[in-house]
């Protein structure tokens, strides 16, 4: 009675529970508050190529001790049993009917021999063998070590790739949100204006044309400033997606741009010529060399001859009856050993180790020539680097003298001694220079990642 009691009890419990959590809403989209080394931690946990990656490194680590597991003993067993529905025969000449010392006639017909009367036959053999040397084998181990430094390599590079992904798609974002301050303080600059020009139109002063002309760049720019809002919301969505966020998850960034220092290790470029020993492309490709070399003397290693130890060990159960079958056990069993001496292959293995040799010479030369592509390709960063740069310092000046010009425009109108084309000319020209301005920042942010990249700075 008090077992039904319990097992009722915690089917009740389970119905319950089963019942609560149909009731509870499933969790909603998660919010987070991320500066951009927390964006990129974030995406080392949770970007897919980034989990391929790393298992890629646990699929090499378990090739390695596949590898190992090759020179450990290998035991198998097998286990037989026939019914001979019709006895096997031998072949071969008569002999029953010869008398003692007499020589069989070779001419005669053959005749067949029953190859043992045994109707039931049940086998149990286990087997063992034991590599006790090989040149391919030792050989092996060390190449799925180079394999499994190769495939952490690779992850490095991921995270390498994700990094500048991540900061791109994070300084997008930051440089977007500045355009709308910029577009914002224009609205705001061009609504006073219009709001004092439709004021001063009432009263007569001014025409209705430059109440109208205002009224275009008013309108103009209010569209270009909700344009520039959904183009925030979908590099918003851009980050998330390079980090491996789910797209419902609502993502606040911390960071501001003037916490980026766009002037750091500019002068340091140019100190350490080995620069391009740290970048994960050529480190890479020295993985590919040791991997050809490898191959090249596992093949020269075939020229030696292979040891295997041996053993078994078999017992068996023999009758011609099924009542009788499990009466007597049959055994036996035996050590040694099998050299395999490889002697002559008609030149096919001479020939494969001078392909393979070849092979080496070429992998090196790609390594020669990756560390020459690598230096151009820093070099050409740097360059592209102190080009934007430049520019981004142009475009503050080009963007202040535009604020300048539209100050003293304005003066002028409200004094009486300027125009208002001379007023819209100004403010097109000041929000011509915003929009230069944005692209030079971006355009110096993004080259600066690639900057980074390029030297192997980026871990």
């Amino acid at each position: 009675m008090n077992t039904k009691k319990i097992i009722f009890s915690l089917l009740a419990g389970l119905f319950a529970l089963d019942s609560v959590a149909q009731q509870s809403p499933p969790p909603g989209p998660r919010l987070y508050k991320f500066s951009l080394q927390d964006a990129i931690n974030y995406a080392y946990e949770n970007q897919d190529s980034v989990k391929n990656a790393q298992l890629d490194v646990k699929s090499a680590e378990y090739k390695v001790k596949e590898t190992i597991a090759t020179g450990l003993p290998q035991i198998n067993g097998s286990i037989t049993f026939n019914d001979y529905l019709k006895s096997p025969v031998t072949i071969g000449p008569n002999v029953f009917n010869l008398q003692p010392g007499q020589v069989p006639d070779l001419n005669a017909r053959l005749v067949q021999f029953p190859f043992g009367p045994i109707k039931y036959t049940n086998n149990y053999t286990i087997q063992g063998t034991q590599l006790l040397f090989s040149g391919t084998f030792i050989v092996g181990l060390q190449a799925v070590k180079v394999f499994k430094e190769l495939s952490q390599r690779s992850l490095i590079r991921t995270k390498i790739e994700t990094n500048a992904a991540v900061t791109k798609a994070y300084y997008q974002v930051l440089v977007s949100d500045e355009q709308i301050k910029l577009l914002d303080a224009n609205i705001r600059q061009l609504k006073q204006q219009l709001d004092e020009t439709t004021a001063s139109n009432k009263q007569g002063f001014v025409e209705k044309i430059d109440v109208d002309r205002l009224s275009v760049q008013y309108n103009n720019l209010v569209t270009t400033r909700e344009n520039t809002v959904r183009a925030l919301a979908l590099g918003n969505q851009m980050l998330k997606f390079q980090m491996g966020m789910p797209l419902e998850d609502e993502l606040i960034l911390i960071n501001k741009l003037e916490d980026i220092d766009i002037n750091k290790q500019v002068a340091e470029n140019s100190v350490d010529t080995a620069f391009y020993r740290n970048r994960i492309e050529y480190r890479l490709l020295e993985n590919n060399v040791q991997l050809n070399q490898l191959d090249a003397k596992a093949k020269k290693a075939e020229f030696l001859p292979t040891i295997v130890a041996n053993g078994g060990y078999t017992g068996q159960f023999q009758e011609n009856q099924w009542k009788f079958l499990f009466d007597r056990f049959y055994t036996f069993s035996y050590v040694g050993f099998n050299v395999n001496i490889p002697i002559f292959s008609g030149g096919q293995r001479i020939n494969q180790l001078k392909q393979l040799r070849i092979n080496v010479e070429k992998a090196k030369n790609n390594l020669h020539n990756a560390a020459n592509g690598i230096k151009l390709q820093a070099r050409s960063a740097y360059t592209t680097y102190l080009n934007n740069l430049h520019s981004l310092n142009n475009q503050k000046n080009n963007q202040k003298l535009a604020q300048e010009v539209l100050r003293v425009s304005r003066i002028k109108y409200q004094q009486g001694v300027g125009s208002s084309i001379e007023v819209s000319q100004a403010q097109t020209a000041l929000e011509q220079a915003d929009n230069q301005y944005i692209e030079a920042l971006y355009n110096v942010l993004v080259s600066k990642v690639d900057l980074d990249k390029a030297y192997g700075r980026i871990n």
